[in-house]
């Protein structure tokens, strides 16, 4: 299924001003399967992490969330 916002994403990875992209909106709407499909189709490689269904991963941003210390 091809949606509008596949159009909003690939002009927000096309642009040479792209900044962090917030993905915010109501439940069940396809916000999770819209994004892996973008990243499947227009990236080689697509890492997904879920902080709900994965509490332990709020321990990263505990110490520190400066982007030297999360991207080594």
């Amino acid at each position: 299924m091809y949606r509008k916002f596949m159009i909003f994403l690939e002009a927000w990875k096309n642009s040479v001003h792209r900044k962090p992209l917030i993905l915010q909106g109501a439940r069940q709407v396809g916000k999770t399967y819209s994004i892996l499909e973008f990243g499947r189709t227009h990236y080689e490689n697509v890492a997904y992490f879920n902080f709900e269904t994965n509490p332990k991963l709020n321990e990263t941003f505990e110490e520190n969330i400066s982007p030297d210390y999360l991207i080594p």
